[in-house]
């Protein structure tokens, strides 16, 4: 296994962080434990999950995910060994259920949120705490057209980031992220956090992948000047990118087989790239999937790469992608791909 620095702290994260959304779902408490047992005896270091787990995020099963985690950490004793990161919603219809039907970024809810976390995850600190989404009106989840708005923006940033400055104080949160954030989303954190004295974001919890790769627009110089590097989530675009979807194939218990709702890269634009993609992997004798993770492994942005299996054999092919180095003519094949079809599914 491969580490890298996360952001400016001390802390060195595995290259692949093992994602955990699939768990109660598409997987049960034992096979998350079988998953948990493989990745940290290949060196995987880090676990990220969320208070909405699993995906897709329901009422009946929120939190499940932290406590099959939890449940696992209860039986060892190399907690610090692993770098645990963790999420906390913010406000959006998807979900209502949360917090009497008001998830905030506020203080209320980010210690109401953060203690049930760590009372599902049997520990009593999360070395990295993400704020799943923004609160205010803008752009994420695929959504594109910015369009200003007099609506009201919800909870400021400056008290968000307090919030979470307090609970670093306390020693519950080592240290602090963002996901699905724009570039002057994270401009912001940094800005008040050197004004204010209160901790400096370390990461940027983005999608990344061969169908998507507008991070590199304005959030990759942010990443590599500001060390907040890129923690890369969807890197196969919901499993796509291992071709197993195409000429519409619907593997059984796949998630787009599942899981009408996850439509972001089927498109008809990110369908002809993915065959174009996949049929390049296997010119060079080499997995869809494997070749989809490598080249994210290898930007210079990222800190680790998150990959998310329901299956063991899954889970072995994607940790494997740190050994494989992806050469030149390869790399410039990809490039002349992205050029004739540049993010197809952002």
């Amino acid at each position: 296994m491969q580490y890298r620095t996360l952001g400016n702290t001390n802390l060195n994260v595995s290259l692949i962080c093992l994602g955990t959304m699939t768990w109660g779902e598409q997987n049960s408490e034992a096979e998350a434990h079988e998953q948990l047992d493989h990745a940290v005896a290949a060196g995987i270091n880090f676990i990220d999950a969320a208070e909405i787990y699993p995906v897709p995020p329901k009422e009946e099963t929120q939190g499940r995910t932290e406590a099959y985690l939890g449940s696992w950490l209860k039986q060892r004793k190399d907690r610090d060994q692993l770098v645990l990161a963790s999420k906390v919603c913010g406000p959006g219809e998807w979900v209502g259920y949360m917090r009497d039907g008001q998830p905030r970024l506020d203080r209320k809810n980010i210690e109401q949120a953060l203690d049930a976390s760590l009372r599902r995850l049997n520990t009593d600190y999360i070395d990295l705490y993400q704020l799943h989404w923004p609160e205010r009106k803008t752009n994420f989840f695929g959504k594109l057209g910015y369009t200003p708005t007099d609506a009201d923006d919800g909870v400021p940033i400056a008290e968000t980031l307090g919030a979470l400055g307090e609970l670093v104080q306390k020693g519950k949160i080592r240290h602090i992220g963002v996901s699905n954030e724009t570039p002057w989303g994270v401009m912001e954190y940094l800005r008040l956090a050197e004004r204010e004295n209160l901790p400096r974001l370390v990461s940027i919890q983005n999608p990344y992948n061969l169908l998507n790769r507008t991070f590199e627009v304005g959030l990759a110089e942010i990443a590599h000047r500001e060390q907040t590097g890129l923690l890369a989530y969807s890197p196969l675009g919901f499993g796509v990118l291992s071709g197993k979807y195409i000429n519409d194939q619907k593997p059984a218990g796949a998630r787009l087989t599942l899981f009408e709702r996850f439509q972001r890269y089927t498109n008809p634009q990110a369908i002809a790239a993915t065959a174009a993609y996949v049929a390049l992997a296997e010119k060079h004798g080499l997995s869809p999937a494997q070749m989809a993770l490598a080249y994210v492994n290898s930007r210079p942005f990222l800190t680790s790469t998150i990959i998310g299996a329901t299956t063991m054999d899954q889970l072995r092919q994607n940790i494997d992608s740190v050994n494989i180095t992806l050469d030149a003519g390869l790399l410039e094949e990809i490039e002349a791909i992205h050029t004739r079809q540049p993010n197809p599914a952002p």
